[in-house]
């Protein structure tokens, strides 16, 4: 059996968590049963959302002390479960939060974890979990030793959360019959930040828009906002733009800002360096706009345009306008 465990914030699912069942299922290969679980404070409504996948069953961890992320809760958790349901695999999204608990998880249960996978594939009869190193320049195939379960992290991007199989009915939804005492958690969490006035998740957004050194200079930044606005889009920037201070560091994507697969991608002025093109290159539909017709960003977008930014972005907030 997989056992995926899904992520919410206060009654919303976090898309990533869809990404890690698709996931899931390609592992499964159709003969291994799937289980998605949930952790939280009320959860039945994202239960039910869960169920939509054509999964065995969504087990739901509804405890008021897990209604606010902490690190020893979750794992607390999660090490229970696991013990319950004796998984081979246990699958989760590669977000912040399994960024800070997954490896605790690993360590507690003293069983294997490769993380930040973007494919799955069979090798000499072994599985092998594909993960990028030195900041994408390389893919390593990782076959995990040792006793099930085996934690596996999926990056953000790398499985489409529209392939996702869905059940002909509702999977069934029931209690994970798991107990957490506030007793084990020795932490006061405070507000994570992308809560704070001016931060935003860019890997939940459905549309970006983001600049590069094209752009030229901050006062231009707004030639790209308002094409964010006409497209209805978040603003994003590669690492100069946000190094130089022009955009806030959360708006940055790549290997060292954020990880995006947004349903349409807008880059300009990117030259697509490996550092960027890491963060992105899971977008479903990528547009390029860049006066270097010889720019790696071509390489793997799905529209380009060898123009002047300064020329093509005008007309085109004017024609998403009428």
């Amino acid at each position: 059996m997989i056992l995926v465990i899904a992520e919410q914030k206060d009654g919303w699912l976090n898309r990533a968590s869809w990404e890690a069942i698709a996931a899931a299922q390609h592992l499964s290969a159709g003969s291994v049963p799937v289980k998605v679980a949930v952790f939280g404070s009320e959860v039945s409504g994202v239960a039910g959302d869960l169920a939509a996948a054509a999964v065995a069953e969504v087990l739901s961890v509804d405890q008021p002390v897990l209604g606010r992320y902490t690190a020893d809760a979750f794992v607390h958790a999660a090490a229970a479960l696991v013990a319950a349901q004796a998984p081979a695999h246990v699958v989760l999204a590669h977000t912040y939060q399994t960024r800070d608990f997954a490896p605790v998880l690993a360590a507690r249960l003293d069983r294997a974890l490769v993380t930040d996978v973007i494919a799955i594939r069979s090798t000499g009869g072994a599985i092998a979990f594909a993960r990028p190193m030195f900041q994408g320049k390389l893919v390593a195939d990782v076959v995990l030793e040792g006793p099930a379960p085996h934690l596996v992290t999926v990056q953000i991007g790398a499985f489409r959360a529209d392939a996702v199989q869905k059940g002909a009915a509702a999977a069934p939804v029931s209690a994970a019959g798991v107990t957490v005492d506030a007793s084990v958690v020795r932490q006061s969490p405070e507000a994570p930040f992308q809560e704070a006035k001016q931060a935003v998740d860019l890997s939940q957004a459905e549309r970006i828009v983001a600049v590069g050194r094209g752009i030229k200079s901050q006062e231009n930044v707004a030639v790209a906002q308002q094409l964010a606005e006409a497209f209805g889009a978040e603003l994003a920037a590669s690492r100069p733009i946000c190094d130089n201070g022009w955009l806030p560091m959360e708006r940055q994507i790549g290997s060292s800002g954020q990880t995006v697969a947004p349903k349409l991608y807008v880059a300009l002025g990117i030259s697509g360096a490996i550092q960027h093109l890491v963060g992105m290159k899971g977008s479903r539909t990528i547009v390029a706009i860049n006066k270097d017709a010889e720019a790696p960003i071509f390489e793997i977008a799905d529209y380009g345009i060898a123009g002047d930014l300064f020329e093509v972005v005008p007309a085109l907030i004017e024609e998403l306008k009428k």
